[in-house]
């Protein structure tokens, strides 16, 4: 694994706007960054992040049918006693999902270790799926990149293969919150990649969405929707008004309210409780003092936090870092400290994803700080040996 320095393509802004990619820099710092790209052998992408990656998603698959099963585990995982039914339900009736990303902590030597999984509301998908390989294949026909250079990224392949294994009921709706352009950045690529499957496909926001007096969700005008993926979280449906209405709305929700489960970094601690001493698990538990401060060599995570925000971090040189954010006063994690390796200044680590059960990719964030936050810049990646 190396960080190998690069010119940007000149018109590399162009491209991106070109593409649909909008949100290639946040005020005046981008986002997408070209001037480097990170350099993997085959046998590391396959060995030590792919197969990981494969066996984590394992785990957390049979974290869910442990969990659903147990009162005693959905209460520490903090799921609404109302909601319970809900999640089991999901779970049992088999209700498909697309994706999920693991961020690891990899060096190039190896054991890559889970830091964190978000399998609800994952973002980065398109700079991951689309644009990074955009770049692979672009600067191998203006030879900065040797003919046989490949990347780790079958996202869209498998995407696709999702929507044409899966029997949807369409007109399917993919929805994102009004003010991101992150989120509707996913929301589209996840949409353009089902209408190329062949399904009916709308775009909504998720404020725009109604409840109608039969108890149906509906659209702007009226119309009911019977598929819907939300790039929102599950804790946040289960905290709304219409949240009581989900589960006899007749709408087929994805990601499906078992990836309430996984949603959130109480599960960390629960893995480790049943996996102790994983290679790729950090040893972590549930927070049972959060008005301590946090010891040497660990890390605060609230369960539902998200990009960085309310991360308190006391590494094993006294360095403190913390995070502001709206997450606080909510159940939190201890996790084992293991720092980010670093490369040219920065600290790096990777989103490793599944789609469905199968590994399909990884993207690259980097940032000056210890906690990876929404502002990290993106890098690409190539295989090459």
């Amino acid at each position: 694994m190396k960080r190998i320095a690069c010119t940007p393509r000149g018109d590399w802004k162009a491209t991106a706007e070109r593409y649909g990619f909008t949100f290639h820099t946040f005020g005046n710092e981008p986002y997408w960054d070209e001037s480097a790209y990170y350099q993997f052998s085959l046998r590391q992408i396959e060995d030590e992040l792919e197969e990981p990656t494969r066996q984590l998603h394992e785990l957390c698959m049979e974290l869910v049918e442990r969990v659903v099963d147990s009162e005693e585990l959905l209460e520490r995982l903090a799921i609404p006693r109302d909601y319970r039914d809900l999640v089991r339900r999901s779970w049992r009736e088999g209700h498909p999902h697309f994706y999920g990303r693991m961020d690891l902590s990899y060096d190039g030597r190896g054991p890559a270790k889970l830091l964190e999984a978000n399998y609800d509301t994952p973002t980065s998908l398109y700079e991951a799926g689309f644009f990074q390989y955009l770049w692979l294949e672009q600067q191998i026909r203006r030879g900065v990149l040797p003919a046989g250079a490949d990347q780790f990224n079958s996202l869209e392949e498998k995407l696709g293969q999702v929507f044409t294994a899966n029997t949807f009921a369409t007109p399917f709706y993919f929805a994102s919150v009004k003010a991101s352009l992150e989120d509707r950045g996913t929301v589209e690529y996840l949409r353009d990649i089902a209408a190329a499957a062949g399904l009916d496909t709308r775009l909504v926001d998720v404020e725009d969405i109604g409840l109608n007096a039969s108890g149906r969700f509906v659209d702007p005008r009226g119309a009911p929707i019977p598929s819907l993926f939300k790039l929102y979280p599950w804790e946040d449906m289960f905290r709304d008004r219409f949240g009581p209405a989900i589960a006899a709305s007749g709408t087929l929700f994805v990601e499906p309210p078992w990836k309430a489960v996984l949603s959130n970094k109480g599960m960390l601690a629960l893995l480790w409780e049943q996996h102790h001493g994983h290679p790729h698990l950090l040893p972590a538990f549930m927070d049972t003092s959060p008005e301590r401060t946090v010891a040497k060599g660990w890390v605060r995570k609230p369960f539902f936090s998200r990009e960085g925000a309310n991360v308190e971090i006391h590494a094993h040189d006294g360095q403190r870092v913390k995070e502001g954010g709206p997450y606080g006063g909510g159940p939190n994690v201890i996790q084992q400290f293991h720092a980010l390796p670093q490369f040219a200044g920065s600290y790096t680590v990777i989103g490793s994803w599944m789609v469905g059960d199968q590994p399909a990719g990884i993207g690259i964030r980097e940032d000056h700080s210890l906690i990876t936050k929404d502002s990290s810049r993106f890098l690409p990646h190539a295989i090459i040996d």
